[in-house]
């Protein structure tokens, strides 16, 4: 049976989701792209892999190259599934958020711990089609994984383009939306009610795919905009949000760069991602066609 790739020297892999801006990171040697077919479709597009010392880091940009697939056209799957061909172990993802909270300024960072999920039609779970499983999501995010992601944050406020003075909020809960439109102002209100404090339409299908395919994730989450529940302020458009999002770039590389640059030190040892589907998978074996075999071998060659 195919199982997951793994790095060439066998060392930490960290995957990241986001755009195509972070390709450009300071240090990033040995480029290459990597066109991957999965047995969900293709990715978004090309996974750009490169090196920042001794680590290996993938980069995905979810919409693809010039931002071409909207949240509901993505394919989560793919995209998830191409990093663990790769030997991915460590996810990363970064996403522009609209903040619910006084307290979250745009140019503001945000690791986010919990989600509501509001999506629907979108695909987002490896199971289906003649298996069933159902893994744990209590804790959606790797808490000791993002424990390790805000150490790189520190680390990249000490770089000259790091950002130094934008706040880095270390827990919030994100409403993941379908979109593609934004909130009305009756949704953004109700969602503030919730307890909830950014939003979004994408991180929590890539969550949940993460956690199913036993790899450590964390969201990094970069508020642009408040939404559209300030009386006070204009309602969000696209042109604010690229705005803030493009004074956000330089600070999100530079904690990429020190996320890698911690290597093998960056590696969680206590969490159980590795392990999330280990009990999850409820169809008898003898039950699990050949065809759902072949199609999970990567993920779940093990179990099966």
């Amino acid at each position: 049976m195919a199982q997951a790739a793994s790095s060439p020297r066998g060392d930490f892999v960290l995957g990241v989701f986001g755009g195509s801006g972070l390709y450009d990171l300071p240090g990033l040697t040995d480029v290459r792209e990597r066109t991957l077919d999965t047995p969900f479709g293709a990715p978004s597009g090309p996974v750009v892999v490169g090196r920042v010392g001794a680590t290996t880091v993938a980069f995905l940009a979810r919409h693809g190259r010039g931002h071409r697939f909207s949240p509901s056209e993505i394919n989560y799957r793919a995209n998830v599934h191409a990093f663990k061909q790769l030997g991915v172990s460590r996810v990363l993802s970064i996403s522009a958020v609209g903040s619910l909270r006084d307290s979250i300024a745009p140019g503001d960072l945000v690791l986010v711990d919990q989600f509501i999920d509001k999506t629907h039609g979108r695909a987002s779970s490896f199971f289906g089609q003649g298996i069933v499983g159902h893994v744990s999501f209590a804790d959606p995010v790797c808490l000791e994984w993002a424990r390790v992601v805000a150490q790189a944050a520190a680390l990249g406020d000490e770089t000259p383009d790091g950002g130094a003075g934008r706040r880095l909020h270390l827990t919030g809960t994100y409403v993941c939306m379908e979109g593609p439109q934004f909130s009305t102002r009756a949704e953004s209100n109700l969602h503030r009610s919730w307890g909830a404090d950014v939003i979004g339409m994408t991180a929590a299908t890539e969550a949940k795919l993460v956690r199913e395919a036993e790899m450590c994730f964390a969201l990094l989450a970069l508020s642009t905009d408040y939404d559209c529940w300030r009386a006070d302020e204009a309602a969000v458009t696209v042109g604010s949000v690229v705005e803030v999002l493009k004074a956000n770039v330089a600070r999100a590389e530079a904690i990429v760069v020190a996320l890698a640059s911690l290597g093998g030190a960056a590696k969680p040892q206590l969490c159980s991602c590795g392990r999330a589907a280990e009990q999850a998978i409820l169809t008898a074996r003898e039950a699990v066609s050949p065809e759902a075999r072949q199609r999970l071998a990567t993920l779940y060659g093990r179990y099966l």
